[in-house]
């Protein structure tokens, strides 16, 4: 897996306070958007095109478009729903599925629960969202589940990751043959007792949601 942790100015200060715990969740909502679109251009430096012939008003001009199948953008339920927005304003004609995980709070272990995407992904390529790549077993689930339907190139977006989680994923897709890329905003020290980020920056869906 190849790791991309993106180093930008704008990243780093929408980050910043995305982290500090007295951002309300409208504002958490609004900057964790503008944040993955930051790194959705990052995300998509190898979406794949093919050249194209466009008329300009002066002449002709040479272009890319691009390909089909069109890419297919994963958020993870329910906390990768807040990221798909910023995603889409990149990418506006990638198909979107959907995979409801949940993380077992005592085992840490993660489990599907719905997911609504083409029996058939061969030659696909796939942009997982998920906000916090923590333990790694949602992320590692997801990417085994999409891998399962064929996909041909699967890349991650994270606001955050911790080296545990890294090196979970790392080991459970030891004998993947695909590329899998993760995109991520910042890579933080490590793990707490419960398996949250520090610093982190606390559960980024009742950030982003409330708590329900």
């Amino acid at each position: 897996m190849q790791i991309h942790v993106a180093d930008h100015p704008l990243i780093s200060h929408k980050l910043t306070t995305l982290r500090d715990v007295n951002t309300d969740s409208p504002t958490f909502r609004r900057l964790a958007d503008e944040l993955v679109t930051l790194l959705a251009y990052e995300a998509t430096r190898d979406v794949r095109t093919e050249p194209v012939q466009v008329q300009t008003p002066v002449a002709l001009a040479q272009g890319v478009k691009l390909t089909s199948p069109k890419p297919l953008v994963v958020p993870i339920l329910r906390a990768g729903l807040g990221m798909l927005e910023g995603m889409q304003r990149l990418l506006p004609t990638a198909e979107v599925g959907f995979l409801g995980m949940i993380r077992n709070e005592e085992t840490l272990e993660a489990s599907t629960y719905a997911e609504r995407l083409p029996d058939d992904l061969s030659g696909r390529q796939c942009y997982v969202l998920d906000p916090m790549l923590a333990t790694g077993g949602t992320l590692s689930a997801a990417i085994a589940f999409l891998v399962q339907r064929g996909a041909a190139h699967i890349t991650a977006v994270c606001l955050l990751a911790a080296p545990e989680g890294i090196a979970r994923v790392e080991a459970d897709l030891a004998d993947v043959s695909i590329p899998v890329l993760l995109v991520t905003a910042g890579l933080d020290e490590k793990l707490n007792e419960v398996g949250y980020i520090v610093p982190g920056l606390g559960d980024a869906g009742d950030r982003l949601y409330g708590v329900v």
